[in-house]
């Protein structure tokens, strides 16, 4: 098989740089509108499709992108492996503004998205345990400590709704009650969704802030948020067109079983799925319903 690497770019991060033969191309998705077109093209070798979250431009706020499509559109364009970048706040000390974390676990509080492909009609469950490939997130850490990036292997990952950031008392209480390392907007329904379409799923996540919690920083500053978002968005670059040479141009099977995730997922008897849901299905779980 061949490996298509497919980055999800978050805040700051619009474009890819050294592209060969790049291109923007429109995909459409049964589940709606995308973020934007993707940028396809070939990187050492390595074909990758790039996907800016919010669009060009940053139209899109953490609740209207449109999850479903943005990954639909990237299994349709065959990608194998999904990388998501974002900007995220640090509930840890040791974990500063210019560091990156390589996400291994997630809480997700959002509450105004849909959060999977399936429901009535086609009914399934999968396994999000473990919600990160450890293959790629080891790809991932590789690349951004050659980068020279101080990164964090592993952290737990609160998915807040959003816009806003967090009160103070939200703050503390995700930090010390619940454990959470990081805090961001955008990774939840994604790397569910990613799971759902068998892709392997990778989350760098780039920190900007401390959050509200900590007493010498005192409440998010969006302006400080925004001056190291720009040196973060540089340095996801430098880690991005390290990955080819990582991951390599011949894929063999996730050795994890990513995917392989709907396997034994569908619930719903062939003869009672419905016809429509199926067809919209075509893609992400087009390997088990063709069967």
């Amino acid at each position: 098989m061949e490996t298509v690497i497919g980055i999800i770019g978050g805040s700051g991060v619009y474009d890819i740089d050294g592209l060969e033969n790049s291109q923007w191309v429109n995909i459409d998705s049964p589940f709606g509108a995308p973020s934007d077109d993707v940028l396809v093209g070939h990187l050492n070798g390595v074909k990758m499709v790039f996907l800016p979250r919010h669009g060009r431009g940053h139209i899109q706020t953490p609740s209207t992108v449109n999850y479903r499509a943005n990954i639909d559109i990237l299994k349709r364009a065959g990608v194998t492996d999904v990388i998501s970048v974002s900007a995220c706040g640090s509930f840890r000390e040791q974990m500063a503004p210019g560091d990156f974390v390589i996400i291994d676990q997630f809480i997700d509080r959002t509450f105004a998205r849909e959060k999977s492909f399936f429901g009535p009609g086609c009914v399934a469950h999968v396994s999000v345990a473990h919600p990160t490939c450890p293959r790629l997130s080891d790809a991932c850490f590789t690349a951004a400590r050659d980068q020279g990036v101080t990164v964090h292997m592993g952290g737990t990952y609160l998915a807040m709704e959003g816009p806003q950031f967090s009160t103070l008392a939200e703050s503390k209480m995700y930090r010390n009650v619940w454990g959470c390392d990081v805090i961001g907007m955008t990774n939840m329904p994604e790397a569910k969704l990613a799971r759902e379409a068998e892709l392997c799923y990778a989350s760098v996540a780039m920190i900007t802030d401390f959050d509200s919690w900590h007493p010498e920083h005192g409440e998010v500053d969006v302006t400080k948020i925004i001056q190291t978002l720009m040196g973060n968005a540089e340095n996801a670059k430098g880690l991005v067109a390290r990955l080819p040479a990582l991951l390599g141009a011949k894929r063999d099977a996730c050795p994890h079983g990513c995917d392989k995730a709907l396997e034994f997922a569908i619930l719903t008897q062939p003869d009672a799925r419905d016809p429509k849901m199926v067809a919209k299905l075509d893609a992400v779980a087009g390997r088990v319903l063709g069967r």
